[in-house]
């Protein structure tokens, strides 16, 4: 995979009809993916709902669980986390949670109806002696028969062969916001570190989950460049997290303002449509979202979200509420 500098996207001239999708192996610019936002609303959910049933069985929805193995004390400065030491969220720095802990937590997941079990900690990067720890927690917790993820901040080449030859099957990396707004969001590693650690998990031949943050005060072309970023991936990621911000009281963007619910939609139908094959996981922020906006959600193309009442240091949906929304809506779990 080559990386290309990741303000590329944004100067390529739109096509006569920019709503189309590009040619096999065309990469998406920015101005023909604000011309998907641009569709009358009924008309993107229409094309959505096309491309997700020529790519996935419609009503089917994959739920993956997310743990915090390690929270707070990370050095990195994003304007967005509860997790940085840079700022007094009330947030306690916790070591790294015991294996027999996180088993638990796993076999509780399973037995829940979760297929995948995400673990993420609070680092730049990994120490050897911590690697070591979640590298034994994948194979663990491969062993109940659960999908494994990871996010544990950026790796070099060597810490990328080492999960994969545990077994892990996908390794988180999102890529935040769009290429140009990157520096306003996080100042203590930039985008290209970001694609870096991609890089180096595909070469190891892990499965990529990517997404981003809407609702950081970007506008709709920032929303589209961020989905340019993620579709222009080569291969794009096999989930794709699309998040809305939860603001944090004492990090930057807790005064962060509201995103209109529909953009929150139009967003999961222009990545479903940019990235057919892919996954698309409603992530952070479900917990404030009505059932009528997440059954739009479902319509737009989403088929995949975190299941369980906690998204990491943030509260999510209830299980029970899912279940009861699951059955109303006649889906299915995967």
């Amino acid at each position: 995979m080559t990386t290309a500098s990741p303000l590329q996207y944004v100067a390529k001239p739109a096509r006569p009809n920019p709503a189309a999708a590009p040619a096999e192996g065309a990469r998406w610019s920015v101005a023909e993916i604000e011309a998907l936002f641009a569709l009358p609303f009924l008309d993107l959910m229409f094309r959505a709902q096309e491309v997700h049933r020529a790519h996935f069985t419609a009503g089917e929805v994959q739920r993956s669980t997310l743990l915090s193995i390690k929270t707070g004390g990370c050095s990195e400065d994003c304007g967005y986390c509860s997790q940085s030491a840079r700022y007094h969220t009330g947030l306690e720095r916790e070591r790294l949670m015991p294996l027999e802990e996180v088993l638990e937590r796993a076999r509780a997941a399973k037995d829940n109806g979760s297929t995948r079990f995400c673990m993420g900690a609070a680092w730049r990067s990994p120490k050897e002696k911590d690697l070591a720890a979640v590298i034994e927690m994948v194979r663990e917790v491969k062993k109940l028969g659960l999908e494994t993820c990871v996010t544990l901040g950026m790796l070099d080449a060597e810490q990328a062969k080492l999960l994969a030859a545990a077994g892990l099957d996908y390794y988180n990396h999102n890529v935040d916001t769009a290429p140009e707004r990157y520096a306003e969001i996080v100042t203590t590693h930039t985008l290209q570190d970001r694609l870096d650690t991609i890089e180096k998990v595909r070469e190891a031949g892990i499965n990529v989950c990517s997404g981003g943050i809407v609702g950081m005060g970007e506008d709709q072309t920032g929303r589209a460049g961020l989905i340019a970023q993620l579709a222009n991936l080569t291969p794009p990621p096999e989930s794709v997290s699309i998040n809305k911000l939860i603001p944090f009281p004492g990090t930057p963007l807790a005064d962060g303002g509201e995103l209109d619910p529909f953009d929150f939609v139009r967003t999961i139908a222009v990545a479903r449509i940019t990235m057919p094959e892919s996954f698309v996981r409603m992530s952070a922020g479900r917990e404030q979202m009505s059932d009528e906006l997440q059954a739009l959600c479902f319509m737009a193309g989403a088929n995949s979200i975190f299941y369980g009442e906690r998204l990491l240091t943030a509260d999510n949906a209830e299980a029970g509420d899912d279940l009861r929304l699951f059955e109303r809506l006649g889906l299915v779990s995967i």
